[in-house]
């Protein structure tokens, strides 16, 4: 091999070096490099370029930059894989919002999310805007621990598993014992909630009801996954998604449809706290509204609204 082809060689391999270390998430700084190496730092320059021109036209995610803070350069995601500040804002300001687990839980989970999320330079920044509300962070009232158990129910959703479980209702007998058919873990106005299907349907007002009940799982003071596996044909009787749509309130009761007259400020506000509905008509006045529905808790929020809701009729 001539000198010519040597020299290439050298260079093929200092750069293949220089791109390894770059992957491994060293810092780089082009005197040091030159000395290592022997050469002009015009030379690691060079080298730096073709890494760039490469990167570039491989169309690879990754960017090498100079980096002031540090003086020196380092690669880089050019596809950030992580959550931008905004969007880590938004989620901690949505789950500050919340109040949906004890202080305990809710803390190191914002913790983790910024550390995780957030370039290193930009943590604090973030860290300042969410702190007050992390200091005033009312927890709910029920005191009770979420996150223990949450998993392994969500697991039971995904294998079809029978659940037995210890329930605190509202009303009397306060604790019962309950075998039921889990179908999905859901989240609305601070507290999670298990949907399952009850296998023992005897005291219900409609044993032959098609839709899963609707249990807090803060009020599941135990329960146990069991080994019996059952099926749901979603296709004839559940379909989570659709079901979301139409349990706004989190009660139990029957499918139906309801129209209404709406006269306030915001019909967005309506269209998006009942998924389901849409405008029959509209005037001067305001509009009429078809949603439908599951469960009782609907007439307490057209109750809420006051005036500026007037019920027309319900369908089952």
């Amino acid at each position: 091999m001539n000198e010519m082809g040597q020299a290439a060689e050298v260079k093929s391999a200092r750069i293949l070096d220089i791109y390894a270390r770059l992957m491994a998430g060293q810092i780089l700084n082009k005197a040091s490099l030159a000395e290592e190496y022997g050469v002009t730092m015009r030379s690691i320059q060079r080298d730096i370029e073709s890494l760039r021109f490469f990167l570039m036209e491989k169309g690879l995610p990754q960017e090498i930059i100079y980096d002031r803070t540090v003086k020196g350069y380092r690669m880089v995601n050019s596809v950030p894989a992580g959550l931008s500040n905004s969007e880590i804002l938004a989620v901690c300001k949505i789950l500050l919002e919340s109040r949906s687990l004890r202080r305990d839980e809710m803390h190191p989970i914002l913790d983790k999310l910024v550390e995780c999320a957030v370039p290193q330079e930009q943590r604090r920044a973030v860290k300042e805007l969410i702190a007050n509300e992390k200091l005033h962070y009312m927890e709910p009232h029920h005191g009770k621990s979420i996150l223990n158990g949450l998993w392994d129910m969500g697991q039971a959703v995904k294998e079809h598993r029978v659940m037995e479980i210890q329930y605190e209702r509202m009303k009397e007998p306060k604790l019962v014992m309950r075998r039921v058919q889990p179908v999905g873990i859901m989240f609305s106005e601070y507290y999670f909630y298990l949907t399952a299907f009850l296998e023992d349907k005897s005291h219900f007002e409609n044993p032959d009801d098609l839709f899963p009940t609707i249990y807090r799982i803060d009020r599941i003071q135990s329960f146990k996954v069991l080994n019996e596996r059952f099926r749901v044909p979603y296709s004839e009787r559940f379909e989570e998604g659709e079901f979301r749509k139409r349990v706004q309130f989190m009660y139990g009761g029957k499918l139906q449809r309801i129209r209404f007259r709406y006269t306030g400020p915001s019909l967005e506000a309506v269209l998006d706290r009942l998924p389901t509905s849409e405008v029959i008509s509209e005037d001067s006045e305001g509009w009429t509204v078809e949603a439908e529905v599951f469960g009782k808790g609907i007439d307490m929020w057209l109750r809420s609204q006051g005036s500026i809701i007037k019920i027309i009729e319900y369908k089952d």
